[in-house]
This record gives structure tokens, sequence and C-alpha cells, in this order.
């Protein structure tokens, strides 16, 4: 069988005084970070789409990527050496997880049945390689936004002949999910908004969305699909405005529509910030809800308006990612998933291997350094004591729902102007910063 990554042999860990650069600093997959071996705690899956079948393109310029597994000009072949060459990157890598779109691991052909047998014999061979390899299926999706037909949205479009084609889609994508036995299947609305409200019925969309994903549901249930279903949010990009805009939206549109104990959220970092938020304002959110799910792990360039997918290398970002995770009871299907790409200029395929030590790097520092603040309750004495008025009396009262405006009044009208307390919020940055080191 063809070696694609010839120069690189398996990535180890190193620790943070090696200089090697296919070595890992900081990730040690044995390391023991609360009761659980980091591998258990971060879950690292390898995205398929950006990792292999991303070409370096750019809203201003096409792919400047030539990478050896699409050397044969027949699809199918190059669909084949392509999976050869990803499970060769997840062995070396030494990630646990993969994950990847419909149209990602096999191309369309120009019928659906024909697509669908394509996906069969891709699928085929990916059982094979995740016995071999033990790297297992953290989720899988569906393209339903890249193809012509789907230029006004897929579940959302006027069009119930392109809500059948889609849906047509997506069972067929659950279904090879199930058959890898993935832990989780994610709707990603690519295309599920609009340009103008001058041609859209925007309610009669959104109940049409909704309809599409109670028979998602339904079909989970019919094959026996026992894996988490996520929702991706993304604002903007492509379209003027998404309908899964942030994860307030959809959480908004799954408590409406009687969805919120079939699915949990997908969390992308760019996403976030396209969406005006933080990240980890998105994870804190989610987690204070209970539909924290998984973790879409890349960056966004806040100078610039698109999606730029960058590797994570932030660690105040991954620390305060970990710390609200491994608070909302940590990873169960979930996992962090690099839907990341490596830059324009990054053109070798060592590059792939650059992009992933660090961002696993990264992502094992915040770990290690959330758990240490959690450990030693560093923020949590301060947060409780700003909350303590809530624990008796007056705040132990109104949340027990035994003071109404009447009481409310009286309290004030017998103890005058309430006294105000510092925030100190330069003190829990201080603190923070303190175990960033």
């Amino acid at each position: 069988m063809q070696e694609f990554f010839p120069n690189v042999k398996q990535i180890k860990f190193e620790g943070p005084d090696s200089r090697n650069p296919f070595a890992f600093k900081h990730y040690n997959s044995g390391e023991k970070v609360l009761g659980k071996t980091m591998g258990e705690r971060l879950r690292f899956a390898v995205c398929y789409w950006h990792t292999f079948k991303g070409t370096g393109s750019d809203p201003f310029g096409p792919g400047t990527f030539i990478r050896p597994w699409d050397a044969s000009g027949d699809e199918m072949k190059v669909a084949e050496m392509t999976l050869q060459a990803a499970f060769e990157f997840f062995s070396k890598l030494g990630v646990g997880f993969w994950c990847f779109h419909d149209r990602d691991i096999a191309p369309e052909a120009d019928s659906l049945a024909e697509t669908n047998a394509r996906l069969d014999k891709i699928v085929g061979m990916a059982e094979k390689l995740q016995d071999d390899t033990g790297v297992k299926l953290l989720w899988g999706t569906t393209n339903a936004f890249s193809h012509r037909r789907f230029m006004a949205g897929a579940s959302t479009n006027p069009s119930p002949a392109v809500f059948a084609y889609a849906a047509s889609q997506v069972k067929k994508a659950m279904e090879i999910t199930h058959r890898l036995g993935g832990s989780g299947y994610v709707f990603w609305g690519g295309r599920e908004g609009y340009e103008t409200l001058l041609n859209t019925n925007l309610k009669r969309e959104l109940e049409h969305l909704a309809i599409f994903l109670r028979m998602a549901v339904d079909h989970k249930k019919k094959i026996g699909f026992g894996g988490q279903l996520y929702i991706e949010p993304k604002p903007k990009e492509p379209t003027t405005h998404q309908y899964d805009f942030d994860c307030a939206a959809v959480y908004g549109f799954l408590i409406k529509n009687g969805l919120a104990g079939d699915f949990k959220v997908n969390v992308e970092a760019n996403h976030a910030t396209l969406a005006g938020h933080t990240f980890h304002h998105e994870l804190e959110f989610c987690a204070a809800n209970g539909i924290l799910g998984s973790v879409d792990a890349n960056r966004g360039d806040l100078l610039l308006g698109w999606d730029t997918d960058q590797f994570p290398t932030n660690i105040y970002d991954t620390t305060l990612a970990m710390y609200t995770i491994l608070r909302a009871g940590g990873f169960t299907t979930g996992g962090l998933n690099f839907d990341a790409k490596v830059r324009r200029q990054s053109v070798d395929v060592e590059d792939l291997f650059h992009a992933h030590i660090g961002a696993m790097d990264a992502f094992a520092r915040g770990l290690k350094i959330a758990a240490k603040i959690i450990e030693d309750g560093a923020l949590d004495q301060i947060v409780k004591q700003r909350y303590s008025g809530w624990d008796s009396g007056l705040g132990a009262d109104i949340e027990g729902r035994k003071a109404g405006f009447d009481e409310l009044e009286t309290y004030t009208l017998k103890n005058g102007e309430p006294a105000v307390q510092s925030g100190r919020q330069e003190l829990v940055e201080n603190v923070l910063n303190e175990y960033i080191r």
C-alpha cells in the first residue's frame, strides 16, 4: 500500500523541553486529568473535508495544494486513495476519532442511486480501516449546500422536490454514520437562511426546517441509531441571515418545536465570533441550558469578515473552553473536532501534522490549566461570594417564589438604597493570568 506521509513517523509525546517539530510537547494521551486520561477528556477528531479535501483556496483565488492522493484522474480511485491517506494520517497523529461530510468521502454521481452505491463502497473500506487502526467515527454529516440544487437551501428550500432530495441525502448519511459506529450526527445548515425577505416566507421555511428535523429523529429511531443528534449554529456566510445564527437562536427553535430533548449543539469557535460572541460565551450558554454536545475546535481572524477556520493556538481560548466543558461534566458522545485548515501558503503535507500537533498541544495545555483552576477553586469562591445574597434571606425568598412585587416594595421602602458591590473583574483576570504561564 502506498505511503502518503513517508517523512513522518508516529507522533509521540516528548514533553515541553522537546524541540522536535513532530512531537507533542503537552498532549500525553495517557496522562490522567481529574480522573480521566487526556485522550478521554479531549476526544480529538480530524475532519476529513479541510484536511484531505481542502485545496488552499480562498475568496480571492483557487487552490494552491497538490496532494499525492489526488494523483489519479478516476474519481473513485481518488476517493479510495484519499481514505487510505486519511487513516495513515490518523494513525501517525494518534487521534482516536475522525468525522466527515458524505460528499467528502465519495464523489457525487449523475444519480442518487449511483451516488449511494459509491458511498457504500467507500464505507466498506472505511469499516476495514477503522477495524485495522482502532480509529472511531465521532460523527457524520451531510453536504447539502455546495450543489447548485441547494442554492436556496435544503430543508428550507421553496421547492418540495429539493426538500425531498435533501431528506434522501440525510437518510443515507445517517445510515452510513450508523454503519460506521458514529457517536453522533451533525446538522449543519449551510444555506438554511435567506438573502432577502422580499421573496421569503420566513414562517413557512422555519416550519419546514422543524418538519425535516422531526423526520430525522423518526429515522434515527427506525434504524436504531444510538448516536447523539447535533445542530451546529452558523451566522451569516453564505446567506445574509442564517436561521441557526447562534446557540441561543438554535435553543429557542428547539424549545418552540419540541425538539430540545432530541438535539444538542455542536459549537464552533469561529462561528461564535462571527455571531458577535466569544467561543467561551457560546459554550457557557449551552452548558447552562443542558445542550452542550460537541465542539468544532478552530479560530477565526477578527480582522477578516469570513470563516477563516484557522487551527486553534490561543491558550486563553482553550483554557476557558475546557474550564466550561469540564464543569459541565465533560464530553460523552462529542469531542474536539479540528474543523480547521492549514493556510494557503502551507502547501507541504507535513504542514498538516504541524497544524494538528500545535492545536492538540494548545488544548492539552488548556485542559491542564482549567483542571488546576477547578481543583484549587480559584474562581469558585469569588463567584460564590458575589452571589451569596441569594443563598438566604431576601434572595432565597425571591428564588423560592415566596416574595412578589408587594413584598419587594415593602423591603425596599424599609431598607432604602441598596449597597453596591465590586465585580472585581481585574482580580479574576489576574487570577486567570496566574494559571496561564
